[in-house]
């Protein structure tokens, strides 16, 4: 990824957006192709080594081609479109154009496979606590009938990566100037894009 300085992002900007936007893209080489699977994903810290966690259904052939195998994962936060008409500074010399501002994360490391009824229950287990926790009346899987739910369970199959590199890119406007970043977040808003407006007004100049 080309990575500019001011641009890049801190590993715990990183782990946010991971938590807040966890559908990741699972890259992966097999044979002479690139293969893509989008899963969501719990990010777990070990001491100094995080860990991405996750499913898939047993019918995916990931599993059993992918395991011990280096993988890209990729995480997408807020984005969108940035016209030059927002720049206070585009009336006066009209040296601008648009761009697209986004907020991304990438994460290199080794597959593990875990073909294990009690890994994936605890997995899903969480899964489901972190998502319902929003909800009005949350559901558990307490709530699925015996039979139905390890039936469930034994057609899914967990997979681990080991993050080895993490980096990121949140390019947010950093490199305009204040009215212009100040324009940049009134645009968006205009647009309905709260998200990335938020985001540009939280970032910082280099």
């Amino acid at each position: 990824m080309y990575l500019p300085p001011h641009f890049a992002a801190e590993r715990a900007s990183l782990i946010a957006l991971i938590q807040t936007h966890p559908l990741g893209a699972l890259i992966r080489r097999h044979e002479d192709t690139l293969d893509a699977d989008h899963l969501p994903f719990l990010i777990e810290e070990r001491g100094d080594t995080l860990h991405l966690l996750t499913h898939v259904a047993r019918a995916n052939p990931l599993w059993q081609q992918a395991d011990g195998s280096p993988v890209l994962v990729i995480f997408r936060g807020a984005e969108g479109y940035v016209s030059p008409n927002w720049y206070p500074g585009k009336a006066e010399h009209h040296r601008a154009v648009p761009t697209w501002n986004y907020a991304v994360a990438h994460a290199h490391g080794r597959l593990r496979v875990h073909d294990d009824a009690r890994f994936v229950q605890r997995l899903l287990a969480r899964l489901t606590r972190e998502h319902e926790a929003t909800m009005p009346r949350p559901w558990r899987m307490g709530d699925a009938p015996r039979d139905y739910l390890a039936q469930m369970l034994a057609a899914v199959v967990g997979i681990e990566v080991e993050v080895e590199r993490l980096e990121g890119k949140f390019k947010l406007s950093q490199n305009r100037d204040t009215a212009d970043r100040a324009g940049v977040v009134t645009g968006l808003a205009t647009q309905n894009n709260a998200a990335l407006a938020e985001a540009v007004a939280a970032s910082k100049k280099p």
